[in-house]
């Protein structure tokens, strides 16, 4: 359903006229807190509504849910906005909105138009300082006032079809005891992504990829005819590091991305990589923002993978296991 907007009015989301009443999450040291299953920690993500991990209840930092999350600080995030209906704890990195007229239905429907503000903001441009003043085009009623009522009911008129699938599900447990290591760089021919500044980007249809947790890497789409070729597996060394994906169209990849192209031993496809996505995503933990998976070090990298009777990847029983999981149908 595409809605016309011709008529929609802009708001500010902070101040005397504001449609948020606004305050800051109050944990700014997160190694402080418990570990447990009280309540949710809520972070400086997008992925997974911002939620890092479940901890013990600190009063004193609880933030009221039923409120718009905004990420204002952090790299990767800024600009993005969350709905969480129950009390969290939050980074000091976040702000929430509150508004009488929010549930889940008016939630989703303001974070879906916040989030198209995301590109004014970055880790070096934060949110916070223009929160209160930043204008967001809603629909309004004939008082001039947001039309909740309509946000609601447009989003209760969506509909979706389930994603199905004809395999069943696969219970057995996999023996990583006869796994052997090998080096990224003996199977993948890895290089650095290239930097394009925002000046530089025009609009069009090649993939963007950035060093973020979603979509794929996908950040946005350009206009270029200088791209890299797909059927190879990119992995974050900067921003969300160690976020991999397999890329099965043209892409340009930023500098903060590596990019892994099957050696000449043997061929990549979709279920082999997806595979390989995993294991590679495991390794994450190693790195972070204060330790970046660079190129050298991903080279040297070892990673864990089965192995024929020869000693070599198993690739023919890597594709299969993956062909055999509920859903790999749809890939």
């Amino acid at each position: 359903m595409r809605l016309d907007v011709a008529a929609w009015k802009w708001f500010s989301l902070g101040g005397p006229d504001g449609i948020f009443r606004l305050e800051n999450c109050k944990c700014s040291n997160a190694s402080e807190l418990t570990d447990g299953s009280d309540i949710l920690y809520i972070g400086a993500k997008k992925t997974n509504n911002g939620v890092m991990k479940r901890v013990m209840y600190d009063e004193q930092l609880v933030t009221k849910g039923n409120c718009i999350i905004f990420i204002c600080d952090g790299q990767g995030s800024v600009g993005y906005t969350n709905y969480i209906g129950e009390d969290f704890i939050g980074s000091t990195t976040l702000s929430v909105g509150y508004n009488e007229h929010l549930d889940p239905a008016t939630g989703l429907f303001l974070v879906t138009v916040l989030d198209r503000e995301r590109p004014k903001y970055s880790f070096g441009r934060k949110y916070r300082k223009h929160l209160s003043q930043t204008m967001v085009k809603l629909p309004a009623d004939q008082d001039g006032n947001p039309d909740w009522a309509f946000m609601r009911q447009y989003m209760y008129s969506l509909r979706y079809q389930p994603v199905r699938t004809k395999l069943p599900v696969k219970k057995e447990k996999i023996d990583f005891s006869g796994w052997k290591e090998f080096k990224l760089d003996d199977l993948f021919v890895i290089v650095k992504g290239k930097r394009l500044t925002k000046a530089d980007m025009v609009r069009g249809d090649i993939n963007f990829l950035g060093a973020i947790s979603e979509n794929n890497g996908v950040r946005e789409k350009i206009e270029t005819e200088d791209y890299w070729e797909p059927n190879c597996i990119t992995v974050n060394y900067n921003g969300s590091v160690g976020e991999a994906f397999y890329q099965s169209e043209p892409f340009w990849a930023s500098d903060d991305v590596n990019v892994l192209y099957a050696r000449d031993f043997w061929k990549m496809n979709p279920y082999i990589a997806m595979f390989l996505v995993t294991v590679i995503k495991a390794n994450k933990y190693r790195f972070g923002y204060g330790r970046k998976w660079t190129l050298e070090k991903m080279k040297e990298t070892l990673i864990k993978l089965p192995n024929d009777m020869n000693g070599a990847p198993d690739f023919a029983w890597m594709e299969t296991y993956i062909r055999s999981l509920p859903y790999s149908d749809r890939i």
